[in-house]
């Protein structure tokens, strides 16, 4: 079977406008976590933790996973971590966020391969998790047990957060249909 030379030129042509809009796409998600996160960043939690957010940023990484699939939803938010913490953080910062991120991003992607588990179980799962993976990441940091005191208001603040990140994904991801985030 052999492509005649505009067949093929129009292949290619083809490929190239899906990649173009694949890292359009991306670039455009990538920018959405990090002005998220930016926002997110001013919104005072009076919680008495240190640290504690809404994980707001979180929102666009659910929405790539289930939408876009788990290595570009896994590279897009590695990015804003990165990104996120030489901005607004220091080598702390990233490694607190690193730690979640690996646990919750994890453990979600487990959850949404086995299957059985709505968008909001999976994004809960993501909150506690990264809450988790922060506190034993502050624990072997700073070499103190005490942290994990923190632990219970942390593991409720990851169910509300990763609860309402859930719904407002599987939201935002209805509103969006098939034509922007079609793979």
């Amino acid at each position: 079977f052999r492509l005649s030379r505009s067949a093929l030129e129009s292949r290619i042509r083809r490929s190239m406008k899906r990649s173009t809009r694949k890292l359009s796409l991306y670039g455009m998600l990538l920018a959405l976590s990090i002005v998220l996160g930016y926002v997110e960043s001013m919104i005072p939690i009076p919680l008495g933790i240190p640290g504690v957010k809404l994980g707001i940023p979180n929102i666009v990484t659910v929405i790539a996973l289930y939408s876009i699939g788990a290595l570009p939803a896994f590279l897009i938010t590695l990015l804003r971590i990165l990104l996120i913490s030489a901005s607004f953080g220091n080598g702390v910062t990233f490694l607190y966020s690193l730690s979640g991120f690996l646990l919750s991003f994890s453990g979600m992607l487990f959850l949404k391969k086995i299957g059985g588990f709505s968008r909001v179980s999976v994004s809960i799962a993501g909150g506690v998790l990264h809450n988790i993976g922060q506190i034993f990441s502050a624990v072997l940091l700073l070499r103190s047990a005490a942290l994990f005191s923190y632990l219970p208001v942390l593991l409720l603040a990851g169910v509300l957060s990763g609860g309402v990140i859930g719904l407002l994904a599987g939201l935002v991801t209805e509103r969006l249909g098939k034509n922007l985030l079609d793979k």
